[in-house]
This record gives C-alpha cells, sequence and structure tokens, in this order.
C-alpha cells in the first residue's frame, strides 16, 4: 500500500506510476470536473439559502465561489511544481549516473572510449524529442554536466501537468513531517463528516420514504398537505432531532420517527460497514451511473419547481438577509464547491493542458450560477425547505391512476430514492480512503505487513466506519453535519492546504530550478499577499463559525 493511494477519492483510483493511461480532448475535461464538483452539498444549499437570506445567499456564494477558485489555480500551480521537482531529480540522478561512470572508466584508463560514445549520445540526444532525457540511459546525460541546470532543456520540460500528484504526494513532497501529520488529520476528519452526512442523508431518506409524510407534489398543484399529519415533521429548526423524538412514524404505531431513522442507520451500518475491509480498483462504471441519476435528479427537482412557480405562485417567502444563517450558508458552499482533493486525477489527462485555466474558470461559473437557479426556485417553490432537498419531493398515496399521476408518483419515487443509491455506492469508497488515510497517519507503511492481522483487518475498518455512526446515532440534523464539515475540514482542504502547497512548491523549486525557470502554469493570484489573505479570510470565517455553534449551544 503506497501513499500515493491514501487520498485519493471517488473516482481517481487510476494507476499513476506511469503517468495518465489515456486522454480526453478539454471538453470531457470540463463535463468531468463539472460532475466532480456539483455533488450531495447541492441538497443542502435549499436550506441554508431559505435561512439566510435570497439576496444575502447569492453574494456569499459568488464570493465564496471566487475564492474557491483561487485556490484551486494554487493547486494547479503547485501540481506544474511537483512535476518540475521529480523532472529535476530524474536529471541529477542521470547526472550522478554518468559521473560514475565516467569516474570509472578513467580508472580503467579507457577515456578515449567515452569521448567517442558520448559524441555519439550528444549526436543522439540533439536529434531525439526532448523527453527522450527522462529514459534510463546514461550516456544521453553527458550534456547535463556542461550546461547550467535551468538551461537544460526548455521551461515545458520541468513544469509540466502530464504525472498526476495527488494531494498526499505534493504535501510528502513539500511539507515536512508536522505538515504531513496536520495534512492527514485534516483529511480524515473531512472524511469523516463525508460518512457521517452520506449515512444521515440515507438514513433521513428511508424513514421520510416510510413514515407517514406530507407530499410536495401532487396532481393537481404538486403541493398539497394532509391535515392528518403533524406540521411539525416538515419544520426545519434546530431541534430537529428533539422534535422527531416525540412525532410518531406511523398514526397508529408506537415507534417514533427518531426511532425509525436510527433502525435503518443500524440496518446500512450493518451492511454496508463491512465494505471498508476491503479495496476498491475501479469504479469508472459506477461513476457513470452516478452521474447519469444525478442529472435527471436535478433536472427533474428544478423543473418540478419553476412548475410549481408558475402554476400556483410563490409558496415560499424568505427574507432578504438573515445574517445569523451566514455559518450554516459558509459550510455548505464550502462542501459543494469542494473539488481539490480529487482535481489532479482529472487535470493530468487533458490533452490540451494550457487551456485548462479556462476549463476550471467556466466550470465554476456554470456550477455557481446552476446552484444559484437550484436554490432560488427551491426557497420560493416550497413553503417549508427540508435540510435535504430531495425529502421535499417524498412521494404519498393517491386516489388517481392516471398515468400523469402515475409518472408524477414514479418521479418523487426516483427523487426520494436518488440520494440513497448514490450515496450508498460512494458510502464504501470513501470509507476505505478513510481507512487507508488513518493508516498512513498512525503506521509504518513500510512494514505493514508486520502488524498483526487485527490491526491491519479489522481496527482501521472500525476506525472509519464506528465514529461517524455514533455521530448520526445522535443527531440527524445534515445542516449542521454539513455546516461542521464544510466550515473545518472544508476550510483546510479547500484554503490552508493549496496556500501552503503553493507556498512551499515556489520555495521548493527557487532553491532548486533558480529563477530562470517560469512556471507556465502558476495562478494569476502570483503575489503572496493573496495567501496571505485567503489565510485570514479563513480564520475569520472560521472564528465566527465557531462563535455561532457556541452560542447556539448556550442559547
Amino acid at each position: 500500500m503506497s501513499q500515493r493511494n491514501c487520498v485519493e477519492f471517488v473516482g481517481t483510483n487510476s494507476a499513476v506510476s506511469g503517468g495518465t493511461t489515456g486522454s480526453y480532448s478539454k471538453w470531457v475535461g470540463f463535463i468531468f470536473i463539472f460532475n466532480l464538483i456539483v455533488g450531495t452539498g447541492a441538497l443542502t444549499l435549499p436550506a441554508t439559502f431559505a435561512k439566510a437570506g435570497w439576496l444575502l445567499s447569492i453574494n456569499v456564494i459568488l464570493y465564496l465561489a471566487l475564492i474557491s477558485h483561487m485556490t484551486v489555480t494554487f493547486i494547479i500551480e503547485a501540481m506544474a511544481a511537483a512535476n518540475a521537482v521529480k523532472t529535476w531529480q530524474s536529471f541529477q540522478v542521470l547526472k550522478r549516473s554518468y559521473d560514475f561512470e565516467t569516474n570509472k572508466v578513467h580508472d580503467d584508463g579507457d577515456v578515449e572510449n567515452v569521448e567517442n560514445s558520448s559524441g555519439i549520445d550528444e549526436q543522439i540526444a540533439e536529434t531525439e524529442d526532448p523527453s527522450a532525457t527522462l529514459l534510463p540511459r546514461v550516456r544521453t546525460s553527458t550534456r547535463l554536466g556542461r550546461m547550467p541546470l535551468y538551461a537544460q532543456h526548455s521551461t515545458l520540460m520541468y513544469y509540466r501537468l502530464d504525472e498526476k500528484f495527488e494531494l498526499g504526494e505534493m504535501a510528502a513532497l513539500f511539507f515536512n513531517d508536522m505538515g504531513r501529520v496536520l495534512f492527514y488529520l485534516c483529511i480524515c476528519i473531512y472524511l469523516y463528516g463525508d460518512l457521517s452526512i452520506y449515512s444521515a442523508a440515507i438514513a433521513k431518506s428511508l424513514r421520510d420514504l416510510f413514515c407517514d409524510h406530507v407530499n410536495a407534489t401532487d396532481l393537481a398543484n404538486f403541493t398539497a398537505i394532509d391535515s392528518n399529519v403533524d406540521t411539525l415533521n416538515l419544520t426545519l429548526n434546530n431541534n430537529e432531532t428533539d422534535n422527531d423524538a416525540v412525532t410518531l412514524c406511523w398514526h397508529e404505531g408506537t415507534l417514533t420517527r427518531l426511532n425509525v431513522y436510527r433502525l435503518f442507520l443500524i440496518g446500512f451500518i450493518t451492511i454496508f460497514g463491512p465494505f471498508a475491509v476491503f479495496s476498491v480498483q475501479k469504479t469508472k462504471y459506477l461513476q457513470i451511473v452516478t452521474a447519469l441519476f444525478r442529472w435527471c435528479a436535478f433536472i427533474f427537482m428544478i423543473t418540478i419547481a419553476v412548475k410549481l412557480l408558475l402554476t400556483d405562485g410563490a409558496k415560499g417567502h424568505p427574507p432578504a438577509i438573515n445574517v445569523y444563517g451566514i455559518p450554516a450558508l459558509f459550510g455548505a458552499c464550502v462542501y459543494s464547491f469542494m473539488c481539490h482533493h480529487s482535481l489532479p486525477s482529472l487535470l493530468a489527462p487533458i490533452r490540451n493542458k494550457h487551456d485548462i485555466s479556462k476549463i476550471v474558470c467556466a466550470d465554476y461559473i456554470m456550477i455557481c450560477m446552476f446552484y444559484i437557479l437550484l436554490a432560488m426556485t427551491g426557497i420560493f417553490a416550497f413553503e417549508r425547505i427540508q435540510d435535504l432537498y430531495t425529502l421535499n419531493f417524498i412521494p404519498h398515496q393517491m386516489d388517481d391512476y392516471s398515468f400523469r399521476a402515475k409518472l408524477l408518483i414514479g418521479i418523487d419515487y426516483f427523487l426520494a430514492l436518488f440520494p440513497i443509491c448514490t450515496l450508498s455506492a460512494s458510502f464504501p469508497i470513501i470509507a476505505i480512503t478513510l481507512r487507508n488515510n488513518l493508516q498512513t497517519l498512525f503506521l509504518d507503511m513500510t512494514h505493514f505487513e508486520s502488524y498483526n492481522l487485527f490491526v491491519r483487518r479489522v481496527l482501521f475498518p472500525l476506525m472509519a466506519v464506528f465514529p461517524p455512526f455514533i455521530i448520526t446515532y445522535f443527531t440527524e440534523s445534515l445542516t449542521s453535519l454539513v455546516a461542521f464539515t464544510g466550515s473545518y475540514a472544508g476550510a483546510g482542504i479547500q484554503y490552508v492546504i493549496p496556500v501552503a502547497l503553493v507556498y512551499y512548491a515556489r520555495t521548493t523549486c527557487r532553491e532548486l530550478l533558480g529563477s530562470g525557470v517560469v512556471n507556465q502554469f502558476e495562478s494569476p493570484f502570483r503575489s503572496n499577499y493573496w495567501l496571505l489573505f485567503v489565510l485570514l479570510w479563513t480564520i475569520g470565517c472560521v472564528s465566527l463559525v465557531t462563535l455561532n455553534f457556541f452560542f447556539e449551544i448556550q442559547s
């Protein structure tokens, strides 16, 4: 088990030891990056928009999208720098090998043969492609000792994006021991949050699918309210778990909604938790299926919300500005724009690397507009917004058996099952990734086989699955889980780690290559003042979120 696989996320399990195994156009890369960013976090945005106010939310998400794009450019620059460092190391190995061979031949008194062979190799090196110098041929490195390092080859030979460097590899390359420990701690906390959000979303969706409920869409106007059901079940507030603890799941039953939620949670962990013991190699087709499910679901949700607005007018009346909703909005937006951990896997196969900055920028613009459309249509179409947006489309029994009614019920069931299916498929992969990172953090991976079977096969899978289960057993609030994950671990991955990586990458390359080689993938925000700005912004936001959590606990 190597370090380079420890922080690979969903869809990033391709081998990297020999570069990329395939390539695609910039348009395919645009779609892949779009699908990478748009995920579960988008389903929590409507609720946070409704709480923070529509006008404030639009401004906040635009601003956070800009900062997230800024730190993505830092990741791209750091990845190019990592390629440059590896190329420099390869040149040094070749140079040392040549010097060793030269000294050996001189000791044997065979200098003339060396000069003849070196002349031939110089001619070959001049006629061949420059990348041929990376091949393990000792004699082709003859010219390395005769030219300054920065002039040995073109800039393209150093700063490239051809080989994928995961965040863990870049952290190992640029950080010291303490930096690597902090890096893996941040990754593990984020993955714990991911698993907690997945577990709560699946159990909550199953609970609301089976319990008595109020449907958001019906034959007449898509929003029928059943007066026999306590409206407390649809109220979004900070005491959601307490409310469900006293609300019956079925009118004639004895189990509360919280009891049923916990039963589904236990069943889900029992079925999918053991997968953390195994390994996952290829998830290509799984990702294709989940991407198709995701886009069908988003299209249906936006279409239904628009239909509601056109036929019934605005049912929701969110405030324009509510500053008390900023902490939850901040966490949800950070979580929704998270792509930094998996981005290197998608950048390396793109054929035209010069367009990468434009592709990423276009992706962020499109995604930001998509998020605003999804959230704005939802908060005005529905009177109350669930913390998981798909719960606003839970189906209910109808007396009308016409084709149109059956079609609407089918769409409702599809939307209700959407998070269950897609998150259940991703849960084992996230759990395995977390297990690998925990092993890297606590074990000496060079002697991994020396540990006993319990440590290697049982302890760390339990450490990956058990804490999220405990967290979600006592809270079902997705808003709180997303806010905590995005505001702390998410801010670390999206803001702090890219800043640290690009700062130390610049320092390392300056020491090794000098200032004569320019990084063509350098971030447009190249000044160190931008790095300081992102750090200060992160500290300020995390401090405000922490104060808000503290005041909520006190109240």
